[in-house]
């Protein structure tokens, strides 16, 4: 993975953003992050169309599970089918638990599997874990 890290956070709400950034910004990884704020957005950031024409691949994508227009699974699908991005590591934040929606993620190949609210103490070990793996 090249530095600063190029991080894709998929993510509808403000104040898990604001978590996100905080938990990014102590975790003390070199990064650059990109918002969007629903699922279309992400496939469309992804897919380099629109006003994302010139937009970084991500190294490592941050993927809420709830949210408008396409859900995450519907998102992480995508990323998965596609060659281009299904070896960019995802990682699933969700406030739910329900296994119905772990087992799907899982089936869709997502890398980890978070629950929120994002602080450093969760997501600086998976972040380790994933440079770790993909370096």
């Amino acid at each position: 993975m090249k530095n600063p890290v190029e991080i894709l956070l998929v993510e509808d709400s403000p104040a898990d953003i604001a978590l996100t950034e905080e938990a990014l910004k102590e975790s003390g990884l070199e990064n650059t992050l990109t918002i969007v704020t629903d699922g279309e957005q992400a496939i469309e950031y992804l897919s380099k169309r629109g006003k994302y024409k010139d937009a970084e691949s991500p190294d490592l994508i941050l993927l809420d599970l709830n949210m408008p227009k396409k859900n995450g699974h519907e998102v992480l699908e995508v990323i998965k089918d596609n060659p281009k991005l299904e070896e960019i590591p995802v990682v699933v934040l969700t406030v739910s638990e329900a296994e119905e929606d772990i087992a799907r993620a899982l089936g869709l190949k997502m890398n980890f599997y978070l629950n929120k609210p994002v602080n450093v103490k969760k997501l600086a070990p998976i972040l380790t874990t994933i440079i770790d793996l993909w370096n």
